[in-house]
């Protein structure tokens, strides 16, 4: 008899046990269905970001509030908040790299905003090289490197300097410019080509580029350049939430002007007190062990300083205070 008292009070458990567990689900179940409530079953919150109904670019005003011009904006900004690890990675290079290249566009009389132009050409990355040959941080092909007073060899690729690319890019730009007089179809012809650019326009009776009908690439770039200005301008809308530390400062550099060959660099890196990979990654335009120089023109290296290596992060400076939380 007690035996089975206690069966039954083990059953009696067990029983009260999965009504217990059984309850939240079915109040989930009926307020899902009936409430249409907005719980998720993953651990993060997934939304879309609000498309405002317009945007500048070089302080002209475009509209955004017509479906397609809305919807092309829509695809470019969830790509940009969604692409987590890129995007962050794009604020922290800009603390290094905006520094150099703003003084450049403004003595050049180019818009500020082209910047964004570079940033979604190369992802602020200083060699990146795609499958078609385009190099550095405004990606420019051999011929047009060339075109525009940049040395591109097996030796010197000056696709890779930070400086005279951007100077080069400038060039370019203002060539364009002259013809269009509107900077969008600027942005559109650095990555179609003037003469398709400018052959569109007349076939299809279009006043600006980002009305034409063009390949999926074009059509996309124009939007990723405003799109990457918005969540650069506004990271903190877009769930990005970063430090100061966070952020790569400028490395301080010495600099070291050489008008003679350099036999092997890495002997010569290492009399400068560093690396042949750290000079190389300070003077990504040097392609080879060795710096061949017939002509005996005169280059200068960037050799980085000790200090500057290792810097503190806790004493990063936000180049643009909005990048930060702090």
């Amino acid at each position: 008899m007690k035996k089975q008292t206690k069966i039954n009070y083990i059953l009696t458990l067990i029983l009260v046990f999965c009504i217990g567990a059984s309850i939240p689900v079915l109040t989930g179940s009926s307020q899902v269905t009936e409430q249409h409530s907005a719980k998720s079953e993953v651990p993060y919150c997934v939304t879309s970001p609000t498309v405002p109904a317009q945007v500048t670019f070089d302080g002209e005003t475009i509209d955004l509030r017509r479906y397609d011009r809305r919807e092309r904006m829509d695809r470019e900004m969830m790509a940009f908040t969604y692409m987590h690890s890129t995007t962050m990675l794009l604020i922290k290079r800009a603390n290094r790299y905006f520094p150099i290249i703003e003084p450049i566009l403004k003595a050049n009389g180019i818009p500020d905003d082209f910047k964004y132009l570079m940033v979604i050409e190369s992802n602020l990355n200083n060699i990146a090289r795609s499958p078609a040959g385009a190099a550095g941080l405004w990606q420019f092909m051999p011929a047009t490197g060339r075109e525009f007073g940049l040395e591109v060899n097996d030796n010197v690729d000056e696709r890779y300097h930070i400086e005279k690319a951007t100077v080069a890019a400038c060039k370019y730009f203002k060539q364009a410019y002259a013809k269009y007089g509107d900077w969008m179809a600027v942005s559109a012809a650095y990555n179609a080509g003037q003469g398709r650019i400018s052959s569109q326009l007349d076939k299809q009776l279009a006043s600006h580029a980002m009305d034409l009908w063009l390949v999926e690439e074009t059509s996309r770039y124009m939007f990723r350049i405003l799109a990457a200005k918005e969540i650069f301008n506004n990271p903190q809308r877009y769930g990005f939430l970063l430090k100061r530390e966070h952020l790569y400062p400028p490395i301080p550099y010495k600099k070291v002007t050489v008008s003679t060959s350099i036999n092997d660099l890495n002997d010569y890196a290492k009399s400068q007190g560093i690396t042949y990979a750290q000079l190389r990654d300070a003077n990504p335009w040097l392609r080879d062990t060795s710096l061949r120089n017939k002509t005996g023109k005169t280059y200068t290296l960037y050799i980085p300083t000790q200090e500057g290596m290792y810097y503190d992060p806790k004493k990063t400076e936000a180049y643009n205070k909005q990048w930060v939380i702090d």
